[in-house]
């Protein structure tokens, strides 16, 4: 099953710093992140900043971010939504067809104002005793949802073609 959570803080550093708790709960093998942004509003600044966290690998990046398509839709609109397109249209629809709506999305938007922050993460095989211990740093709220391991495939499948440029890599 992959975990869609979204991490939120009432301070604009918090997604950062928590940033440096999901890399080390990865590279402990304590869970697998299948992508990650942040969102940050920074006080003075008319939007949220969308950051997408680096994939451990050159193959998981070039899919693109589902989570940045899908936040990007809701959160910047429409400047977002017109860079994205159709397939992020698409894949909130899908997403809230899954059960995941607006009681998970809504709040991860109503939260984002002028100094807080928020992790957004897709991911799997968690170790609950670790993760619960690396949410103890910063104090966070979280909001979390269960996606079947196929909707989730699904999305991402979604938002790839939109979101990734063709390389002439010889591959």
């Amino acid at each position: 099953m992959a975990t869609l959570t979204a991490w939120l803080y009432d301070r604009i550093m918090g997604a950062s710093d928590a940033e440096v708790w999901l890399r080390d709960l990865q590279e402990r093998d304590a869970l697998t992140v299948h992508d990650a942004i942040t969102l940050t509003w920074f006080p003075g600044a008319e939007e949220p900043q969308i950051g997408h966290l680096r994939h451990r690998t050159a193959g998981a990046a070039a899919k693109g971010s589902l989570l940045g398509g899908l936040l990007g839709i809701l959160v910047l609109n429409p400047v977002a939504g017109a860079a994205v397109g159709a397939a992020s249209a698409a894949a909130v629809a899908r997403l809230r067809q899954t059960g995941i709506g607006d009681d998970l999305l809504q709040p991860i938007v109503e939260h984002l104002e002028p100094g807080k922050s928020a992790l957004v993460v897709l991911s799997s095989d968690g170790d609950p005793a670790a993760v619960a211990a690396a949410l103890k740093h910063g104090d966070p709220t979280l909001l979390y949802a269960q996606l079947d391991d196929d909707v989730a495939d699904e999305l991402r499948e979604l938002l790839r073609d939109e979101t990734t440029e063709p390389t002439d890599d010889g591959d």
